[in-house]
């Protein structure tokens, strides 16, 4: 089995980001697989260098290794590329003009995520039509109305009509960065991973990878989509708030005191008792993990 922790160099990684690095290091420890670990730094403008060196020792400090560290995706847009003119040879991609506050006005959100469903305005344009556009266009792949159903590892059963749920999705940004459902299946393929530890978040972006998958070639992993941790108020984590991030969080416990506390959350141990990442392995079972959202205990507050 290989599995992966693929944090996005944004700030600082903050008390979620920990608990999920933890299970997903725990889930592949305890069955002897491989650990990669890759810096999805697609975004040039929120993602800096400094913050992915910080994401390695905070892991390091955490006590959770890995055995590939995969190049990062601002490195790998040739690999997307590849994939990309894979998808416009099946006539799969079209160039989207749509700005982001027409496709709000003109769509109902998504059920899941608030992101609006793509009613298609750009998807049957002439060549005539498209040369009188005046901007750089993003680019669209176009999607079946068809539904995809999985069985997540933790949440169960998830369906969702690919047109009707999210719509022809971006792939290609108007700047020319590689979108994050293109990058990360391409990337998931490449490092041969068989097992996705992640948020819940990010459920819903399950069937897009699935049908990318299934246009390129690519297998499927196992999702695990564990739950986030929320403050008491219901408020997510957020590394824009800075909330309990992990700078904050190595000046009151040591790492076997917080690894004992996030596996106490995530119900491994019965209480929070210090203990090491690498002492909880041979113990881990997926049937012991909830499946929704955990509110953080007050202590970590005070």
């Amino acid at each position: 089995m290989t599995g992966r922790f693929a944090p996005s160099p944004s700030g600082r990684m903050h008390l979620g980001n920990a608990f999920s690095a933890l299970l997903a290091w725990l889930s592949v420890r305890s069955c002897g697989g491989t650990m990669v670990l890759r810096i999805e730094d697609l975004d040039p403008v929120r993602c800096r260098a400094e913050y992915a060196d910080q994401v390695k020792r905070d892991l390091t400090w955490l006590g959770l290794d890995w055995d590939v560290e995969q190049t990062p995706q601002s490195l790998r847009a040739a690999a997307y590329r590849k994939q990309f003119e894979r998808l416009a040879q099946l006539g799969l991609v079209y160039p989207c003009y749509c700005s982001r506050n027409e496709l709000l006005a003109a769509s109902a959100p998504h059920a899941s995520d608030g992101q609006a469903v793509y009613p298609g305005t750009c998807r049957y344009l002439s060549q005539d039509e498209r040369g009188k556009k005046q901007k750089m266009p993003s680019w669209r792949v176009m999607v079946p109305d068809e539904t995809v159903s999985f069985v997540d590892g933790l949440q169960g059963e998830y369906h969702e009509n690919l047109l009707r749920g999210c719509g022809d999705f971006i792939i290609r940004r108007a700047d020319g960065v590689y979108a994050y459902q293109l990058a990360v299946v391409t990337d998931d393929a490449q490092a041969g991973v068989t097992q996705v530890v992640r948020g819940r978040d990010l459920l819903s972006s399950v069937p897009r990878q699935m049908y990318l998958q299934r246009m390129l070639g690519f297998q499927t992993p196992q999702y695990y989509h564990v739950p986030l941790l929320v403050a008491p108020d219901g408020r997510r984590l957020s590394k824009r708030e800075h909330d309990l991030d992990l700078g904050a969080l190595q000046e009151r416990f040591t790492p076997e005191q917080l690894v004992g506390w996030l596996s106490y959350l995530a119900g491994l141990q019965d209480a929070p008792a210090s203990v090491r990442a690498k002492e909880l392995a041979a113990a881990f079972d997926w049937r012991r993990v909830q499946a929704e959202n955990i509110v953080v205990d007050s202590v970590f507050f005070h």
